[in-house]
């Protein structure tokens, strides 16, 4: 039913009629196999079998209903799934929503299609400190809107250069004080908006770093 209101309902008539759809499951064979060597490898702080995949109703820059799907911690799951419903909700835009194996796990790939993201066992950059998506408990949202910016220039992914500038009001832009902070920090999780130096407005996580 949700696959053929995809497909054939207009986007007035979606959003008339939607209803938030969001599950939890454990890591089966086929996603495993998918996920080894890739967003996930021996030596990870996390085991394949504490992560969770999540498939979730999302509204897409088009007002169109889509399916999403995000991999995150069990302890992380049941937030995750209370956030993403509010944000449904708030009819707020998602790019796309795929699982970050789609880029090869390779977070600048993942970022440059404005791909919304959360497990990835991988180091903070230039680090050899694990990131909090290491451990599924960190997402990454819009990142074109939302980029990662030092505030002497650089600006990741470069075509989020544009939305650097926080006082622009566009659809799928995160701002301080707005509802999608909020849903989060209703849960319990920290915005990368608000570090002193750098800003990472894309950025969730449950440590707030």
């Amino acid at each position: 039913m949700l696959a053929s209101l995809v497909i054939t309902a207009s986007p007035t008539a979606a959003a008339a009629a939607a209803r938030f759809h969001g599950s939890v499951h454990r890591i089966g064979p086929e996603l495993r196999q998918r996920m080894t060597g890739v967003s996930w490898h021996p030596g990870c702080p996390v085991g394949l079998d504490r992560l969770r995949l999540l498939k979730l109703s999302v509204w897409g820059f088009d007002g169109r209903l889509q399916r999403g799907r995000l991999v995150v911690n069990e302890d992380a799951a049941r937030p995750i799934l209370t956030v993403m419903h509010r944000l449904f909700d708030l009819r707020f835009p998602i790019r796309r929503m795929r699982l970050v194996d789609a880029y090869g796990a390779v977070d600048d790939r993942s970022m440059e299609a404005d791909n919304t993201s959360a497990f990835n066992c991988r180091f903070v950059a230039g680090t050899n400190r694990w990131s909090e998506h290491a451990y599924g408990r960190a997402i990454d949202i819009n990142p074109i809107e939302n980029p990662y910016a030092d505030g002497q220039g650089y600006v990741s992914p470069p075509q989020g250069a544009p939305f650097a500038d926080r006082s622009r009001r566009a659809r799928g832009l995160i701002h301080r004080g707005g509802p999608v902070v909020a849903a989060f920090a209703a849960v319990g999780w920290g915005w990368g908006g608000d570090w002193e130096w750098p800003k990472d407005f894309q950025h969730f996580s449950a440590t707030g770093n």
